[in-house]
């Protein structure tokens, strides 16, 4: 980064995403008669919803969600994968979310999606976006099948807050860039890397993220859904 750049970080889901990958994924999964309905059905409706209230576990989040990849390579899952994005993603990445992140990549600004969603669906919703950096959760593969578990740090939460310091240093940029950096996100979950950056702005927050952006003073961002 040089001259005025700096760091505009982006949550996915419910931010620049008009819904959440990973419900849109299983639901997904569950018409092409991939997943159980009555298996997987309820159990996403009650991950989702204490996702929301934001009493969910990281490691209990991220394991569902990894478990629908299980037994697959990536190779064996690209097909449906590009149905997924075609059918489902693409329409809800709104003007406005491709507008705001084109306008940090005019600025030259690094633009980085952070989110808890796993990296072998993130990747292509970044390339529609124009981003080329990403933070994600992990999937573990053995022998390049996935298991259906996580690897390493998971990127929510506090997670997500130590993760992006380790990327910092990964690509040789200082811990302060934070101090400089935005951060768009939803969700009551991101706080921790929302307090850590000098510009947090709440993106059609949810009821815990609204509460403190009105108490800290920060900015709150309607995108055209």
């Amino acid at each position: 980064m040089s001259g005025g750049a700096r760091l505009a970080l982006f949550d996915l889901d419910n931010t620049l995403l008009s819904g959440d990958t990973d419900q849109l994924w299983c639901a997904f999964l569950i018409e092409a008669g991939i997943l159980d309905r009555a298996t997987f059905a309820a159990a996403d409706r009650d991950i989702a919803e204490r996702y929301a209230l934001g009493t969910i576990g990281a490691a209990e989040f991220c394991a569902f969600y990894a478990s629908t990849l299980a037994g697959r390579t990536a190779a064996d899952w690209m097909p449906l994968r590009d149905r997924f994005l075609a059918a489902e993603i693409a329409p809800r990445l709104r003007a406005a979310a491709h507008a705001l992140v084109a306008k940090h990549r005019d600025a030259g600004d690094t633009v980085v999606l952070t989110t808890a969603t796993n990296r072998f669906l993130v990747e292509p919703i970044a390339a529609l976006l124009g981003i080329d950096a990403i933070v994600a959760t992990e999937l573990e593969g053995i022998d390049g099948v996935f298991t259906g578990r996580n690897a390493g740090i998971l990127n929510m939460g506090e997670g997500k807050r130590v993760r992006m310091h380790a990327w910092l240093v990964e690509h040789g940029l200082d811990a302060d860039s934070l101090g400089g950096a935005v951060f768009y996100s939803d969700s009551r979950n991101d706080l921790p890397l929302l307090r850590a950056v000098g510009r947090p702005v709440a993106v059609d927050p949810d009821d815990g993220l609204r509460a403190e952006a009105l108490a800290q003073g920060w900015e709150i961002l309607a995108l055209v859904r």
